[in-house]
């Protein structure tokens, strides 16, 4: 039951059921995640206070900008894989984190703040949102996991991220703080940054293996989401029954994800990504026939759910 449901799964978010598109309309500003032109470049677009280059990332556009520096940081090791950095297999985390964003996921859940709206402060990560708490251990762990492997190269300032309201233990803060507190996951995105470095040290010897780096990543990936769900569990309660289901749901089914090494280039990220809901979901929501989304977005809700319950029922 549980193999049947991946099948559907992964036959659903095939690139080919999707409309074809040519790279350049791969490179259309619609596939790029909202602002990603006004999000920081590199690390010195940052604040610089004390010594230190300071990020915000309970803002939307600072976090993006991490993955801004990371995308461009690593554009060497995908020159083979298209032009303008399409090929590059790090577009799948700023293209959820903007898919979270534009859906809402992001905002304060409990409507206790404006956190996160549009009559409010946009911009804004609540640090109740339980999709932003599961993210930030795919954006700022990976990025810190870069800094300590050496991506960025030498920095003249040491990186500080700047802390939530709330909840400041459940998360970690620098290099230092991060390799103390979370060593394993760490080490998981050094070892990422690390394979890629190795494969490009010698141009002439150049032998880089996408299914190699592929793997890698989504280790790294399902070791943070391994991490964070049971510290973040109690976040669910902020969300309808159907959202937190599907959050869930979610979590669950990167690991079978994972296990395809499916490729999280630009392209195949925005074709995967319109099979996902493009609003939260409310207690109204009945899979598998939810009226304003489409077949393939109701198939795909469903056969995560059923892979899910599959997985809990066999251990």
């Amino acid at each position: 039951f549980g193999l049947h449901a991946l099948l559907m799964v992964t036959i659903t978010l095939s690139p080919a059921t999707a409309t074809a598109r040519s790279e350049n309309d791969a490179t259309g500003e619609d596939v790029y995640p909202p602002l990603w032109d006004l999000a920081p470049e590199r690390l010195m677009d940052f604040l610089v206070k004390d010594n230190k280059i300071v990020i915000n990332a309970w803002n939307y556009q600072e976090r993006l900008g991490m993955y801004k520096s990371l995308l461009n940081s690593s554009a060497k090791y995908f020159t083979t894989f298209g032009s303008r950095n399409v090929g590059n297999i790090l577009w799948g985390l700023p293209l959820q984190h903007g898919w979270q964003f534009y859906t809402g996921r992001l905002a304060d859940p409990s409507g206790m703040t404006s956190c996160g709206y549009e009559d409010g402060d946009l911009l804004c990560i609540s640090v109740k949102s339980w999709w932003a708490c599961m993210n930030y251990y795919l954006a700022v762990i990976p990025f810190l996991g870069a800094v300590e492997a050496g991506l960025f190269g030498q920095l003249p300032y040491e990186i500080e991220i700047v802390p939530p309201e709330e909840r400041r233990d459940d998360f970690c803060y620098s290099v230092a703080d991060c390799r103390s507190r979370i060593p394993k996951l760490m080490d998981e995105w050094k070892a990422y940054f690390k394979v890629n470095e190795s494969k490009t040290t010698s141009p002439e010897t150049f032998s880089f293996n996408l299914d190699d780096a592929l793997h890698f990543m989504w280790t790294a990936h399902v070791a943070s989401i391994a991490h964070a769900l049971p510290k973040f569990r109690d976040s669910l309660k902020y969300l309808s029954h159907p959202e937190a289901n599907f959050g869930e749901d979610w979590a669950n089914g990167v690991d079978f994800i994972a296990a395809t090494h499916f490729c999280t280039d630009l392209q195949t990220t925005n074709n995967f990504q319109t099979f996902l809901p493009q609003r939260m979901l409310v207690e109204s929501d009945a899979l598998p026939s939810i009226s304003d989304f489409s077949p393939q977005q109701n198939r795909v809700l469903l056969s995560l759910r059923v892979l899910h319950k599959s997985n809990q029922l066999t251990g």
